[in-house]
């Protein structure tokens, strides 16, 4: 699919290097005021066109995909009005907080024809991991599965309702510094235990692989999980009662529903 990128930031970019490993993909990437990334971008990926002219990404892309910083996205929008042939490229937006109606409003002329979507990926999308939300207006469901299967390159996909958009993000895209924070938490916890920083960082992470390939690799709900590892009478119940005590569960979900 040829796919023109606008925004050659933290996600822009990321998006831009993980679809690169695909020789089947066309990118161009545009972003005014991003040069330095620009040249980083190409000089990784040959393949890439970079250019500072937004509607370099336009083109002839079957794909639109925007990236830029929520206040920027409506002057960049207007800018690009005559370059959009709406009537037969799909444009897809990663901005937090723009809603579907707000993309189509960008289209004069064709809105029951012009197929938008809103995608929300998270950070390890530069690592082929994101957890990535997808809902669409007025898409068939050929071009659904299109932009699916293009974002399924680079981790999970689930197409949503777009209601779910917020409780995503809260749940995947906050989520990531939430798992970061475990892992800062559990460090911490190893090192007034007597291991050494570094070696407390590999024991947590390989804990953490290893909880998340037991989870993976089955259907078991996590608390059957914890069942095989806790004994009665044991440590695994006392640390597990202790951090209850201290409000685990509750932390955790007052959080994502802070975030939502």
């Amino acid at each position: 699919m040829k796919i023109g990128i606008i925004g050659a930031g933290n996600m822009g970019g990321a998006i831009a290097r993980g679809l690169a490993l695909n020789a089947n993909h066309s990118i161009t990437v545009c972003s005014p005021n991003r040069h330095n990334e620009l040249d980083a971008l190409h000089t990784q990926f040959p393949q890439i066109t970079v250019s500072t002219d937004n509607a370099t990404a336009v083109g002839d892309a079957q794909l639109i995909i925007v990236a830029v910083k929520p206040w920027l996205l409506d002057m960049v929008m207007n800018e690009l009005r005559g370059a959009i042939d709406f009537s037969r490229q799909m444009l897809a937006s990663v901005v937090a907080g723009v809603d579907l109606n707000h993309l189509e409003s960008f289209d004069d002329e064709y809105t029951q024809r012009f197929a938008v979507f809103r995608i929300i990926p998270n950070i390890a999308i530069a690592h082929k991991q994101s957890m990535t939300f997808i809902s669409a207006k007025n898409a068939s469901t050929e071009q659904i599965n299109a932009v699916a299967d293009i974002f399924a390159e680079l981790g999970k996909v689930q197409v949503v309702e777009e209601r779910l958009m917020g409780a995503g993000t809260a749940l995947a895209s906050c989520g990531i510094a939430y798992a970061m924070r475990y892992v800062r938490a559990a460090m911490e916890g190893g090192v007034e235990l007597g291991f050494p920083a570094q070696q407390s960082l590999e024991i947590v992470l390989q804990t953490m692989a290893g909880a998340l390939a037991m989870l993976s690799q089955s259907s078991d709900h996590p608390e059957v999980a914890i069942d095989r590892v806790t004994t009665a009478g044991g440590i695994t119940i006392r640390g597990l009662n202790a951090m209850e005590r201290h409000g685990f569960t509750s932390a955790v979900i007052e959080g994502l529903k802070a975030s939502k």
